[in-house]
């Protein structure tokens, strides 16, 4: 999904003890679940390494709400007035529309009779935040079912991902496995009409700046005939497609790979994976290598290398006696990747590589970009991870991730802003604590923290 974030592409890129609230190519543009991927628990049964004894976890639980309504855009006199103002804004954006290509009669069209769906608002004041650690994550997106479906969508349109794959040199499994945890092959795309999401989110509530572009996109996406204005739908905040494009990221990305004349990532399976193939490449993937790989870490392993700034050679790594598990053989040792722990020192390694930032490209959470590796792995024939995810380890909530920064802070460690998000400011603040009190510098808010600090220990 793609504005997910957006934050692009901030905060939602950590792990265990964080909630995650991002995922898809509409990415993220902040740290909201803007496309509402988080607005039920999953149903899906995890997969589980067939040697090893099913456990149960900790429940997961939603966490309070994460609200804006302290926001002087999003008090209801606010909106009120934003509601009632909401076709003079529409109007007022077409020298814009017409800047970017609409057409007078395009903007008039789409935009006759246009009325504000306010029950979004309530999407973007109060979003369900269900904290979830990297292990429940992963498991929840790469299920049984989710690989069997894959394979039947890869079988029945091999031709397509074939091609797709000599012409951008992007893995194909990768790429069918973000069109399986966007929309599970297209069954989950979202029924909000896209210009209507957009209007609305452009001319009411917090996020105007932002929409106004998603808008005129919009609206540019139905005149020039790529999409039909009535297939156009998606999330509410307007990511649409079997992969999830928000629009200024169709306008960007999208390819017409079946060469019809349109780039319709809604209705053409070619055009969807063409499309993201493209966005994958001009991410920075590189043919012929793996998005990452699981590893062992041996004893008395020194944990502050695990930072996404200390890149080494696979030769580097082996020599500090990191090995792959089961006698696999390590990558070639030239090769340069980053030491990650999703779920801290007690939890699975992985070396990751450059084309693991190249998925960051689609959405910036870890979790996300470690769940279309591992989905991809599987649908080409991998088997599970092979570590464990810890047993008894337990995501922090929002509130108690605001905790954890302040008594950080009262420690006299700079975290940056007590907002519950927890960035690489956060992180190193956290590392630093754990080397003084005796703890695996791992980075990782986790319970075991947060505990540690209230003990005063």
């Amino acid at each position: 999904m793609n504005y997910r974030t957006a934050s692009a592409r901030g905060h939602a890129g950590v792990f265990a003890g964080v909630a995650i609230v991002c995922v898809g190519l509409a990415g993220c543009a902040s740290s909201d679940d803007i496309t509402g991927a988080f607005s039920a628990p999953p149903t899906e049964t995890r997969v589980s390494a067939p040697h090893t004894v099913a456990r149960a976890r900790p429940q997961t639980r939603p966490a309070a709400p994460a609200t804006t309504a302290g926001h002087p855009d999003m008090t209801p006199r606010a909106l009120a007035r934003d509601e009632a103002n909401f076709s003079r804004c529409v109007a007022a954006l077409e020298p814009k529309a017409r800047a970017a290509g609409v057409s007078a009669a395009g903007f008039r069209r789409y935009t006759a009779g246009l009325k504000p769906d306010m029950s979004i608002m309530k999407k973007l004041e109060t979003q369900p935040e269900f904290s979830r650690t990297a292990g429940d994550y992963v498991d929840m997106l790469v299920s049984e079912t989710r690989i069997r479906k894959g394979r039947e969508a890869m079988a029945q349109n091999a031709a397509v991902f074939a091609e797709v794959e000599r012409n951008y040199g992007v893995d194909r499994y990768v790429v069918a496995a973000i069109w399986g945890i966007e929309t599970n092959y297209g069954s989950a795309r979202g029924s909000y009409p896209v210009i209507e999401a957009t209007a609305t989110l452009a001319c009411v509530g917090r996020r105007k700046a932002y929409f106004r572009d998603e808008f005129v996109a919009a609206l540019r996406i139905v005149d020039r005939g790529d999409i039909p204005e009535s297939h156009l739908r998606g999330s509410w905040a307007g990511a649409f497609g079997l992969t999830q494009f928000m629009p200024t990221a169709f306008q960007r990305d999208a390819v017409d790979f079946d060469r019809d004349g349109h780039r319709n990532v809604v209705d053409s399976v070619a055009d969807a994976m063409g499309s993201t193939a493209n966005k994958l490449k001009r991410g920075g993937w590189q043919p012929g290598r793996s998005w990452g790989y699981e590893v062992v870490l041996p004893r008395r392993f020194d944990y502050l290398l695990a930072d996404k700034n200390k890149r080494k050679t696979m030769r580097e790594w082996a020599a500090l006696g990191i090995h792959r598990p089961e006698g696999r053989p390590m990558p070639p040792g030239k090769e340069t990747a980053y030491l990650l722990l999703p779920a801290g020192a007690k939890g699975p390694a992985f070396l990751m590589t450059g084309n693991f930032k190249a998925i960051l490209s689609y959405n910036p959470a870890d979790a996300y970009a470690l769940a279309i590796g591992h989905l991809a792995d599987r649908l080409r024939g991998g088997g599970p991870f092979v570590q464990p995810w810890p047993e008894n380890l337990r995501a922090l909530s929002r509130n108690e991730r605001a905790e954890l920064q302040k008594r950080l802070a009262s420690r006299g460690y700079d975290v940056g802003p007590h907002d519950g998000a927890i960035g690489a400011q956060t992180r190193a603040a956290v590392r630093d604590y754990q080397v003084a009190a005796g703890l695996p510098p791992d980075g990782m808010a986790s319970g075991e923290v947060l505990e540690s600090l209230r003990s005063g220990s």
